[in-house]
C-alpha cells in the first residue's frame, strides 16, 4: 500500500478517455484545478494511436475516423482552442466511405451527394434517383438532429410529445421505429445498393433487422455529407493529445497506472477516489466517472439498489469487435478496376441475403459464415504514420464474445485473424504477402484495454432505443447523475448519445457547470 500523502484538487476525473478528457479540459479552462487518473500506461481510451507492430507504424488502436465529432461546438467553433492552439488538425479525404464486393464492383459514398447518386446509378439510376431525395432528408434532419447530441438529452417523454405535434415530427418518429432492412426495402429496388447501406446499421454492431436501426443511415448520411470523415493528422490519439495539452496548460494533471478502486462518499456527497495502490485523490468540488454501468455498483458505498440493479441490467450487444492492426510492406492492391480510396471499406458479399444472415448467426452467438470485415488503411491519408513506402492497415470484424466451441480467444486469436486475412485476400491481391507484423485484439484483449468495452462492445452497451437519450444507459442514470450522490458525475459511450467519437463530455461539462454555479456559455472557452 502507498504511503503518499493525498493529492487535493477540485475535480477528480476516473479514466483519459476522450468523453472524459473532454469535461475536465472545460472545467480546467474554467479556471479548476483537474485531476484526470488512468489506469492504463498510455492515455485516450478508444482515442488512442500506438506503434503496435513495429517500430514507426502508427496504429489507431480502436477509433479511426472522427466523425460526429466533428458536429460538436467543442470542435465546430473551436471552443477549447484544441485546433488553434494545441495542434489538432485533420484531414478529410473526399470518399469516407465505400463498398467493394466479391465480384469486383464497387459503390462509394462521397461527401458530394451528385457523385454518390452517379455511383449508385451503376446499379440502379431509380436508386440514384430515389438516393438524391434521402441526403435532401438527412441535410433537413441533420439540425435538429445534431442539436440533441452535444448537451444533455431532453427527457424521453417529452420529446417524443414534441415529435407527435407535426407531420413532419410523426415521419421522423415512424423511422425511428423501423429496422434498416424494412426501410430500405421501401426505397431501393437494387439489393446491392440496400447492402450497401444496411452496412452501416452493422456498424453499431446490430443486424440490419434490428428495430430501430433505420435513422442511423439518415444521422450517417447527414454527417458524411455535412461534415466528411475526420482523420486526425498523426493518427487518432491527437485529439487525446491535445486535450491533455489544454487540461495541463491550464494547471491540471493527467496521470498514468492510477487504477481506482472506489469513489469517497462523505455525507451523500463525491469527495473524491481511492485507487488499488493505495492512493487517495480528494476532490473538493466534484468527481467524474467514466464507469461501466455493470461496474458502477461496486465502486459507490450506499449506491440504491433498484438504481445499482436497473444499472447491472443493462444489455450489451451479441455481437463483439475482433480487430487486425498490421505493418505492410506496401500499399494494398484491391482486386478491383477501381481505385479504392475510402477512410472505410466495407469488403461485401455478392448476396444481401448473406450479410442479412450473418448478423443472424452472431444473434445466436454463432461465428458468421462469410465474414463482415471492414478496413481502413490511413496511410493512404496520413503518410507520416508510417515509413517511407510502407502501409498500415486496420482490419475489423465481428464474432461471439464467448466462442461456441468453448475455446479461449487467447489461444485462437491468431487462428481467428489468419481466417480473416485469407477471406480478405478475395478482395485484395497482395494480402497476407505484404504484411511485415500484426497486432490482434480479440474481444477478451479489448475488455482489458479498457472497462468500458465490456465483452468486446466498443459502444459500452447496446444501442438499442430503451438505451438511448435520456435514458442511456438507464432512465435513473440518463442525466449523466447518480441518485443519492452528490457532486458525481458520469461520461461514457454507455450515456448520451452512445458510442463513437462525440466528444460527449461536452454535456456532462455542462451539468457539471450549472451545479457548481457556473455559466456555461461564458466560462469553459479555452483563453
Amino acid at each position: 500500500m502507498s504511503s503518499t500523502a493525498p493529492v487535493t484538487a477540485d475535480i477528480v476525473a476516473i479514466g483519459s478517455g476522450h468523453n472524459g478528457l473532454v469535461a475536465a479540459a472545460y472545467l480546467a479552462v474554467a479556471g479548476r484545478k483537474v485531476v484526470v487518473l488512468e489506469r492504463n500506461a498510455w492515455f485516450g481510451g478508444g482515442v488512442v494511436t500506438r506503434e503496435l507492430t513495429l517500430p514507426g507504424f502508427r496504429h489507431d488502436q480502436h477509433s479511426m475516423s472522427h466523425i460526429f465529432i466533428q458536429g460538436n461546438p467543442l470542435l465546430k467553433n473551436d471552443e477549447l482552442k484544441l485546433k488553434s492552439r494545441f495542434g489538432l488538425e485533420y484531414i478529410f479525404p473526399d470518399v469516407p466511405m465505400m463498398s467493394v464486393f466479391e465480384d469486383g464492383q464497387t459503390l462509394k459514398l462521397y461527401r458530394d451527394p451528385q457523385r454518390s447518386a452517379a455511383e449508385i446509378a451503376k446499379f440502379s439510376k431509380q436508386d440514384a434517383a430515389t438516393f438524391l431525395k434521402v441526403s435532401a432528408q438527412a441535410a433537413a434532419w441533420l439540425p435538429m438532429i445534431a442539436s440533441s447530441l452535444y448537451v444533455p438529452p431532453a427527457p424521453v417523454g417529452a420529446t417524443n410529445a414534441m415529435m407527435d405535434q407535426s407531420r413532419e415530427g410523426r415521419a421522423l418518429w415512424r423511422i425511428i421505429q423501423m429496422s434498416s432492412h424494412d426501410h430500405l426495402c421501401d426505397l431501393f429496388e437494387n439489393e446491392r445498393v440496400r447492402m450497401h447501406f444496411a452496412r452501416v446499421a452493422g456498424e453499431n454492431l446490430v443486424s440490419p433487422d434490428e428495430k430501430a436501426t433505420a435513422i442511423g443511415a439518415y444521422v450517417f448520411l447527414g454527417f458524411l455529407e455535412a461534415y466528411g470523415f475526420g482523420v486526425a493528422r498523426g493518427g487518432s490519439g491527437k485529439l487525446t493529445e491535445a486535450l491533455i495539452a489544454c487540461i495541463e496548460a491550464h494547471g491540471g494533471e493527467v496521470i498514468a497506472n492510477a487504477d481506482v478502486a472506489r469513489i469517497k462518499v462523505l455525507n451523500g456527497r463525491a469527495a473524491g477516489v481511492e485507487t488499488k495502490d493505495g492512493r487517495h485523490f480528494n476532490a473538493k468540488d466534484a468527481v467524474i466517472g467514466a464507469i461501466h454501468p455493470h461496474l458502477l455498483g461496486g465502486m459507490i458505498d450506499g449506491m440504491n439498489a433498484q438504481v445499482r440493479a436497473d444499472a447491472e441490467a443493462t444489455h450489451i450487444t451479441d455481437a463483439a469487435c475482433i480487430t487486425v492492426h498490421a505493418a505492410l510492406d506496401a500499399p494494398l492492391k484491391y482486386r478491383t478496376a477501381d481505385t479504392v480510396d475510402a477512410v472505410m471499406v466495407e469488403m461485401l458479399p455478392t448476396s444481401y441475403e448473406t450479410l442479412r444472415r450473418d448478423f443472424d448467426e452472431l444473434r445466436y452467438h454463432q461465428f458468421s459464415p462469410y465474414p463482415l470485415l471492414g478496413a481502413g488503411s490511413l496511410s493512404q491519408f496520413d503518410p507520416s504514420r508510417v515509413p517511407a513506402g510502407k502501409a498500415i492497415l486496420h482490419l475489423w470484424d465481428y464474432v461471439p464474445y464467448t466462442r461456441p466451441d468453448g475455446r479461449s480467444w487467447d489461444d485462437t486469436k491468431q487462428q481467428y485473424a489468419d481466417h480473416m486475412l485469407k477471406h480478405m485476400s478475395r478482395f485484395v491481391a497482395n494480402i497476407p504477402d505484404v504484411v511485415l507484423k500484426a497486432h490482434i485484439d480479440s474481444p477478451l484483449d479489448m475488455e482489458r484495454t479498457s472497462p468500458s468495452f465490456r465483452r468486446g462492445d466498443l459502444h459500452g452497451i447496446a444501442t438499442t432505443t430503451y438505451q438511448s437519450g435520456a435514458h442511456r444507459p438507464t432512465p435513473e442514470l440518463g442525466q449523466y447523475t447518480v441518485p443519492g450522490l452528490d457532486r458525481f458525475y458520469l461520461v461514457g459511450p454507455f450515456q448520451h448519445p452512445g458510442g463513437g467519437v462525440f466528444g460527449a463530455g461536452r454535456a456532462t461539462a455542462m451539468k457539471m457547470f450549472e451545479a457548481l454555479g457556473m455559466n456555461f456559455d461564458k466560462q469553459g472557452r479555452a483563453r
